[in-house]
Protein backbone atom coordinates (compact mmCIF):
# COMPACT_ATOMS: atom_id res chain seq x y z
CA UNK A 1 0.00 0.00 0.00
CA UNK A 2 1.28 3.46 -0.87
CA UNK A 3 2.56 5.53 2.09
CA UNK A 4 -0.03 8.28 1.58
CA UNK A 5 -2.81 5.72 1.72
CA UNK A 6 -1.41 4.26 4.92
CA UNK A 7 -1.35 7.72 6.49
CA UNK A 8 -4.88 8.70 5.42
CA UNK A 9 -6.69 6.46 7.90
CA UNK A 10 -5.15 7.86 11.10
CA UNK A 11 -5.38 11.41 9.80
CA UNK A 12 -9.06 10.96 9.08
CA UNK A 13 -9.55 9.43 12.52
CA UNK A 14 -7.82 12.36 14.18
CA UNK A 15 -9.86 14.88 12.22
CA UNK A 16 -13.07 13.14 13.25
CA UNK A 17 -11.88 13.00 16.85
CA UNK A 18 -11.22 16.73 16.83
CA UNK A 19 -14.68 17.37 15.35
CA UNK A 20 -16.35 15.29 18.06
CA UNK A 21 -14.17 16.75 20.80
CA UNK A 22 -15.00 20.32 19.87
CA UNK A 23 -18.76 19.79 19.48
CA UNK A 24 -19.72 17.19 22.07
CA UNK A 25 -20.58 18.09 25.67
CA UNK A 26 -18.50 16.73 28.51
CA UNK A 27 -19.05 13.06 29.22
CA UNK A 28 -21.03 11.89 32.21
CA UNK A 29 -20.36 8.30 33.13
CA UNK A 30 -23.56 6.30 32.66
CA UNK A 31 -25.07 4.87 35.81
CA UNK A 32 -26.52 1.90 33.94
CA UNK A 33 -26.01 0.39 30.48
CA UNK A 34 -28.45 1.94 28.03
CA UNK A 35 -30.95 -0.28 26.25
CA UNK A 36 -30.66 -0.08 22.47
CA UNK A 37 -33.74 1.07 20.62
CA UNK A 38 -34.78 -1.42 17.92
CA UNK A 39 -34.56 -0.17 14.34
CA UNK A 40 -35.55 -1.57 10.97
CA UNK A 41 -31.96 -2.63 10.43
CA UNK A 42 -31.65 -4.49 13.72
CA UNK A 43 -35.08 -6.03 13.18
CA UNK A 44 -33.96 -7.32 9.80
CA UNK A 45 -30.80 -8.67 11.41
CA UNK A 46 -32.88 -10.49 14.02
CA UNK A 47 -35.04 -12.10 11.36
CA UNK A 48 -31.90 -13.57 9.81
CA UNK A 49 -30.67 -14.95 13.13
CA UNK A 50 -28.41 -12.03 14.12
CA UNK A 51 -29.54 -10.44 17.40
CA UNK A 52 -32.37 -12.94 17.49
CA UNK A 53 -32.97 -13.59 21.18
CA UNK A 54 -34.96 -16.72 20.45
CA UNK A 55 -31.88 -18.35 18.90
CA UNK A 56 -30.68 -21.40 20.82
CA UNK A 57 -27.09 -22.57 20.31
CA UNK A 58 -26.67 -25.96 18.67
CA UNK A 59 -24.63 -28.95 19.79
CA UNK A 60 -22.12 -28.11 17.08
CA UNK A 61 -21.86 -24.46 18.20
CA UNK A 62 -22.88 -24.48 21.86
CA UNK A 63 -21.92 -20.92 22.74
CA UNK A 64 -23.44 -17.66 21.47
CA UNK A 65 -21.05 -15.19 19.85
CA UNK A 66 -21.03 -11.58 21.06
CA UNK A 67 -19.63 -9.08 18.55
CA UNK A 68 -18.03 -5.91 19.97
CA UNK A 69 -17.62 -3.02 17.53
CA UNK A 70 -14.71 -0.60 17.28
CA UNK A 71 -14.34 3.13 17.90
CA UNK A 72 -16.69 5.36 15.85
CA UNK A 73 -18.67 2.24 14.85
CA UNK A 74 -21.90 0.67 16.09
CA UNK A 75 -23.58 -2.69 16.57
CA UNK A 76 -24.75 -2.90 12.96
CA UNK A 77 -22.32 -1.25 10.55
CA UNK A 78 -19.23 -2.97 11.96
CA UNK A 79 -20.73 -6.42 11.44
CA UNK A 80 -22.53 -6.40 8.10
CA UNK A 81 -19.91 -8.84 6.84
CA UNK A 82 -18.95 -11.05 9.78
CA UNK A 83 -22.36 -11.46 11.46
CA UNK A 84 -24.05 -13.09 8.43
CA UNK A 85 -20.90 -15.13 7.84
CA UNK A 86 -21.22 -16.66 11.30
CA UNK A 87 -25.01 -16.98 11.22
CA UNK A 88 -24.75 -18.92 7.97
CA UNK A 89 -22.41 -21.32 9.76
CA UNK A 90 -24.92 -22.05 12.49
CA UNK A 91 -23.92 -19.64 15.25
CA UNK A 92 -26.23 -17.57 17.43
CA UNK A 93 -24.79 -14.09 16.95
CA UNK A 94 -25.39 -10.94 18.99
CA UNK A 95 -23.95 -7.43 18.91
CA UNK A 96 -24.18 -4.46 21.25
CA UNK A 97 -23.73 -0.70 21.19
CA UNK A 98 -21.42 0.78 23.82
CA UNK A 99 -19.45 3.89 24.66
CA UNK A 100 -22.10 6.40 23.56
CA UNK A 101 -21.55 10.11 24.18
CA UNK A 102 -24.48 12.39 25.02
CA UNK A 103 -25.56 14.27 21.92
CA UNK A 104 -23.39 12.24 19.54
CA UNK A 105 -25.47 9.84 17.42
CA UNK A 106 -24.20 6.90 15.39
CA UNK A 107 -20.55 7.17 16.49
CA UNK A 108 -20.01 4.91 19.51
CA UNK A 109 -17.00 3.65 21.43
CA UNK A 110 -16.00 7.17 22.54
CA UNK A 111 -16.92 7.00 26.23
CA UNK A 112 -14.58 5.88 29.04
CA UNK A 113 -13.52 2.33 28.27
CA UNK A 114 -13.99 1.04 31.81
CA UNK A 115 -17.63 2.17 31.62
CA UNK A 116 -17.95 0.55 28.19
CA UNK A 117 -16.75 -2.71 29.76
CA UNK A 118 -19.60 -2.41 32.28
CA UNK A 119 -22.03 -2.18 29.36
CA UNK A 120 -20.47 -5.32 27.87
CA UNK A 121 -20.84 -7.11 31.20
CA UNK A 122 -24.56 -6.36 31.34
CA UNK A 123 -24.99 -7.38 27.71
CA UNK A 124 -23.24 -10.72 28.16
CA UNK A 125 -25.55 -11.47 31.09
CA UNK A 126 -28.52 -10.66 28.88
CA UNK A 127 -27.30 -13.02 26.14
CA UNK A 128 -26.58 -15.81 28.60
CA UNK A 129 -30.05 -15.49 30.09
CA UNK A 130 -31.73 -15.49 26.68
CA UNK A 131 -29.79 -18.46 25.33
CA UNK A 132 -29.63 -20.54 28.51
CA UNK A 133 -25.89 -20.98 28.19
CA UNK A 134 -23.12 -20.55 30.73
CA UNK A 135 -20.47 -19.01 28.48
CA UNK A 136 -20.14 -16.86 25.37
CA UNK A 137 -17.40 -16.33 22.83
CA UNK A 138 -16.47 -12.70 22.13
CA UNK A 139 -15.21 -11.34 18.81
CA UNK A 140 -14.16 -7.70 18.73
CA UNK A 141 -12.71 -5.27 16.21
CA UNK A 142 -10.16 -2.62 17.17
CA UNK A 143 -11.20 -1.17 20.58
CA UNK A 144 -13.78 -3.96 20.64
CA UNK A 145 -11.01 -6.54 20.72
CA UNK A 146 -9.22 -4.82 23.59
CA UNK A 147 -12.05 -3.49 25.79
CA UNK A 148 -13.39 -6.98 26.69
CA UNK A 149 -10.07 -7.71 28.41
CA UNK A 150 -11.07 -5.17 31.08
CA UNK A 151 -14.32 -7.04 31.55
CA UNK A 152 -12.43 -10.32 31.86
CA UNK A 153 -9.80 -8.98 34.24
CA UNK A 154 -11.68 -6.58 36.51
CA UNK A 155 -15.43 -7.19 36.20
CA UNK A 156 -15.67 -10.92 36.76
CA UNK A 157 -16.14 -11.81 33.11
CA UNK A 158 -13.62 -14.65 32.81
CA UNK A 159 -15.95 -17.45 34.05
CA UNK A 160 -18.53 -16.36 31.47
CA UNK A 161 -16.24 -16.29 28.43
CA UNK A 162 -14.66 -19.21 26.61
CA UNK A 163 -12.70 -17.30 23.96
CA UNK A 164 -11.82 -13.73 23.00
CA UNK A 165 -10.96 -13.13 19.35
CA UNK A 166 -9.55 -9.71 18.48
CA UNK A 167 -9.44 -8.33 14.94
CA UNK A 168 -6.79 -5.59 14.90
CA UNK A 169 -7.21 -4.95 18.66
CA UNK A 170 -5.26 -2.11 20.26
CA UNK A 171 -4.19 -4.24 23.19
CA UNK A 172 -1.22 -2.07 24.04
CA UNK A 173 -2.51 1.16 22.57
CA UNK A 174 -1.51 2.97 19.43
CA UNK A 175 0.77 5.79 18.37
CA UNK A 176 -1.13 6.32 15.07
CA UNK A 177 2.08 6.06 13.05
CA UNK A 178 3.72 8.40 15.54
CA UNK A 179 1.05 11.12 15.33
CA UNK A 180 0.18 10.81 19.02
CA UNK A 181 3.74 11.96 19.75
CA UNK A 182 2.66 15.37 18.47
CA UNK A 183 0.06 15.89 21.20
CA UNK A 184 2.49 17.42 23.73
CA UNK A 185 3.36 20.10 21.15
CA UNK A 186 -0.25 21.34 21.11
CA UNK A 187 -1.05 22.67 24.58
CA UNK A 188 -4.41 21.47 25.82
CA UNK A 189 -4.96 18.95 23.01
CA UNK A 190 -4.49 15.89 25.18
CA UNK A 191 -6.67 17.34 27.94
CA UNK A 192 -9.36 18.08 25.34
CA UNK A 193 -9.31 14.51 24.11
CA UNK A 194 -9.51 13.18 27.66
CA UNK A 195 -12.42 15.45 28.58
CA UNK A 196 -14.50 15.23 25.40
CA UNK A 197 -13.63 11.79 23.98
CA UNK A 198 -12.15 9.74 26.82
CA UNK A 199 -12.48 6.53 24.82
CA UNK A 200 -9.90 7.88 22.39
CA UNK A 201 -7.55 9.11 25.10
CA UNK A 202 -7.71 5.70 26.80
CA UNK A 203 -6.37 4.08 23.62
CA UNK A 204 -3.20 6.13 23.33
CA UNK A 205 -0.14 4.01 24.10
CA UNK A 206 0.95 4.61 27.69
CA UNK A 207 -2.44 5.87 28.91
CA UNK A 208 -3.43 5.28 32.52
CA UNK A 209 -6.18 2.94 31.35
CA UNK A 210 -3.83 0.73 29.32
CA UNK A 211 -1.21 0.76 32.05
CA UNK A 212 -3.79 -0.64 34.46
CA UNK A 213 -5.16 -3.12 31.91
CA UNK A 214 -1.79 -4.65 31.09
CA UNK A 215 -0.23 -4.58 34.54
CA UNK A 216 0.48 -8.09 35.82
CA UNK A 217 0.04 -9.76 32.43
CA UNK A 218 -2.08 -9.63 29.31
CA UNK A 219 -4.35 -12.59 29.98
CA UNK A 220 -6.46 -14.23 32.66
CA UNK A 221 -6.71 -17.98 33.27
CA UNK A 222 -9.46 -19.97 31.63
CA UNK A 223 -9.95 -17.82 28.52
CA UNK A 224 -8.57 -18.64 25.07
CA UNK A 225 -7.19 -15.64 23.18
CA UNK A 226 -6.71 -15.11 19.45
CA UNK A 227 -5.34 -11.92 17.89
CA UNK A 228 -5.65 -11.47 14.12
CA UNK A 229 -3.55 -8.59 12.79
CA UNK A 230 -2.49 -7.15 9.45
CA UNK A 231 0.89 -5.67 8.59
CA UNK A 232 -0.93 -2.88 6.76
CA UNK A 233 -2.76 -1.60 9.84
CA UNK A 234 -2.52 2.19 9.76
CA UNK A 235 -4.52 2.87 12.93
CA UNK A 236 -3.18 0.49 15.59
CA UNK A 237 0.54 0.95 15.16
CA UNK A 238 3.00 -0.63 15.37
CA UNK A 239 0.84 -3.60 14.39
CA UNK A 240 2.78 -6.04 16.60
CA UNK A 241 1.62 -4.07 19.63
CA UNK A 242 -1.70 -5.82 19.08
CA UNK A 243 -0.26 -9.20 20.05
CA UNK A 244 -0.74 -10.70 23.50
CA UNK A 245 1.59 -12.70 25.69
CA UNK A 246 0.51 -15.50 27.97
CA UNK A 247 -0.93 -19.00 28.01
CA UNK A 248 -3.74 -19.93 25.60
CA UNK A 249 -2.77 -17.15 23.18
CA UNK A 250 -2.55 -17.42 19.41
CA UNK A 251 -1.24 -14.39 17.53
CA UNK A 252 -1.88 -14.41 13.78
CA UNK A 253 -0.65 -12.10 11.02
CA UNK A 254 -2.90 -12.28 7.95
CA UNK A 255 0.00 -12.01 5.52
CA UNK A 256 1.52 -15.18 7.01
CA UNK A 257 -1.66 -16.97 5.89
CA UNK A 258 -2.03 -15.21 2.54
CA UNK A 259 0.95 -13.15 1.40
CA UNK A 260 -1.08 -11.08 -1.07
CA UNK A 261 -3.68 -10.00 1.50
CA UNK A 262 -3.71 -6.17 1.59
CA UNK A 263 -6.40 -5.57 4.22
CA UNK A 264 -5.82 -2.61 6.50
CA UNK A 265 -7.41 -1.72 9.83
CA UNK A 266 -11.00 -1.33 8.65
CA UNK A 267 -11.09 -4.08 6.04
CA UNK A 268 -9.91 -6.79 8.45
CA UNK A 269 -13.08 -6.30 10.50
CA UNK A 270 -15.56 -5.30 7.83
CA UNK A 271 -15.07 -7.55 4.81
CA UNK A 272 -11.95 -9.73 4.84
CA UNK A 273 -13.18 -13.31 4.47
CA UNK A 274 -9.67 -14.64 5.08
CA UNK A 275 -9.80 -13.00 8.51
CA UNK A 276 -13.37 -14.27 8.93
CA UNK A 277 -12.19 -17.83 8.24
CA UNK A 278 -9.57 -17.47 10.94
CA UNK A 279 -12.26 -16.18 13.33
CA UNK A 280 -14.31 -19.31 12.62
CA UNK A 281 -11.26 -21.45 13.32
CA UNK A 282 -10.74 -19.70 16.66
CA UNK A 283 -14.38 -20.22 17.62
CA UNK A 284 -14.32 -23.92 16.71
CA UNK A 285 -10.72 -25.16 16.80
CA UNK A 286 -11.86 -28.78 16.73
CA UNK A 287 -13.19 -28.26 13.20
CA UNK A 288 -10.55 -25.79 12.04
CA UNK A 289 -9.29 -25.96 8.47
CA UNK A 290 -6.17 -24.22 7.09
CA UNK A 291 -6.65 -20.55 6.32
CA UNK A 292 -5.19 -19.65 2.91
CA UNK A 293 -5.79 -17.17 0.12
CA UNK A 294 -8.50 -19.57 -1.11
CA UNK A 295 -10.46 -18.90 2.08
CA UNK A 296 -11.78 -15.75 0.45
CA UNK A 297 -14.33 -17.93 -1.35
CA UNK A 298 -14.96 -20.28 1.55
Amino acid sequence: MLPWKRAFGPLAALLLAVTVATTAPAVAAPTAPPTATPTAVTAAAASSGWNNYSCKPSTAHPRPVVLVHGTFANSVDNWLGLAPYLVNRGYCVFSLDYGQLPGVPFFNGLGPIDKSAEQLSAYVDRVLAATGTSKVDIVGHSQGGMMPRYYLKFLGGAPKVNALVGLAPDNHGTNLLGLTNLLPHFPGAEDLLTEKTPGLADQIAGSAFLTKLNAGGDTVPGVKYTVIATRYDQVVTPYRSQFLSGPDVRNVTLQDLCAVNISEHLAIGLLDRIAFHEVANALDPGRATPTTCASVVG
